[in-house]
């Protein structure tokens, strides 16, 4: 079976396409790279809980921090890995995708994006997830959204329905594939006025 290194953030994104790659028959293992804050290239917010992520989908997961040069970190650890391919969750970022597929280039293995563009499709898929909002950063997004499932945005005006160019993030507790659900305990909860990001502080699988 063809090993794939998923780009893995616990984020809707991700967790989607990380089934995908297992739906395709790939063997994939999940990779979360810890980045700075505002990095554009990976997630921040709750990222330590993606390990009872992959424990609710059956699935090897490393962690690595990105460093000065995330992109290298990233491509280091794909080589690493003995990947056979790469899949992420990017749906409109071309910033992301371009360096994804370069890494790939550089290791000479494919590179997959299975979501990308296909956001009506997968509006319908994501409505069998149980989605938090853990940040927000874009104009009529307020600290109230924060820590509340993710259908709270549905009819937003002048919001990407994914949140995508860095209007938010989410962290997914469940899906169909998980064999438990992770139960989220305690939020604890940021608003500086203009962004705010909701931090899980206590969880566990259920």
């Amino acid at each position: 079976m063809r090993r794939a290194a998923c780009l893995f953030s616990g984020g809707k994104d991700s967790v989607f396409s990380a089934f995908l790659a297992m739906s395709q028959g790939f063997e994939p293992f999940l990779l979360t790279m810890r980045g700075e804050e505002y990095s554009m290239m990976f997630h921040h917010p709750n990222v330590q809980w993606t390990e009872l992520q992959a424990r609710a989908m059956g699935l090897e997961h490393e962690f690595m921090d990105a460093g000065a040069n995330e992109l290298l970190s990233l491509e280091n650890a794909i080589k690493n890995s003995g990947a056979d391919a790469i899949f992420s969750g990017a749906i409109a970022s071309d910033y992301q995708r371009q360096r994804i597929e370069q890494i790939g280039e550089n290791l000479g293995i494919p590179t997959y994006s299975p979501l990308w563009h296909k956001d009506s499709a997968l509006m319908g898929e994501l409505s069998y997830f149980e989605i938090y909002v853990v940040s927000v950063s874009a104009e009529g997004l307020g600290p109230e959204l924060l820590g509340k499932p993710f259908a709270v945005l549905a009819g937003k005006k002048n919001i990407h329905p994914f949140l995508e160019g860095g209007e938010g993030e989410t962290f997914v507790a469940n899906a169909p594939f998980f064999s438990k659900r992770i139960i989220i305990d305690e939020w604890e909860k940021k608003w500086d006025g203009v962004r705010g990001v909701a931090i899980i502080r206590k969880a566990r699988l259920e």
